[in-house]
């Protein structure tokens, strides 16, 4: 089950069937299927809280993900900062719904068992959200 939340910002504008769709296809690939996963939208300060209790990191982020995933099943709550993505969106010069995307599918990614934390790994992560963006593309499109 996958759920939509938004806490102190309004819920972005999602094709949730499709989205679910592209999320499942995504998991399946990395030999995982999807247990509970809570994607929890928010504002910058709501994320910064977050990262600050639960975290000690006093800093601003695009998304946390908190993984409560066993064994081939994920599950885990992604917390999203729309205002940091509504940033970055402009920064990168992309949509702000491609720029979602792909946050979104970080924290899955995160949660099939990816990493970033080495400047490799964060290029091998770019490449995956890249082929899973296609893949949405030739989703909602066809």
């Amino acid at each position: 089950m996958i759920l939509y939340v938004a806490e102190d910002v309004a819920l972005p504008k999602l094709q949730k069937h499709k989205i679910n769709s592209w999320i499942k296809e995504t998991a399946a690939e990395y030999n995982r299927k999807i247990g509970e996963i809570a994607y929890i939208f928010c504002s910058d300060k709501r994320i910064l809280e977050v990262n600050k209790q639960y975290l000690e990191h006093d800093y601003y982020t695009d998304i946390i993900t908190f993984d409560d995933s066993k064994g081939s099943i994920i599950s885990g709550d992604i917390f999203i900062s729309i205002e940091t993505i509504a940033s970055n969106a402009n920064e990168f010069k992309v949509s702000f719904e491609i720029e979602l995307q792909r946050i979104m599918i970080h924290g899955i990614l995160h949660l099939c068992g990816q990493d970033d934390k080495m400047p490799e790994q964060r290029i091998e992560m770019t490449r995956k959200e890249n082929l899973a963006l296609k893949r949405l593309h030739d989703i909602m499109f066809f």
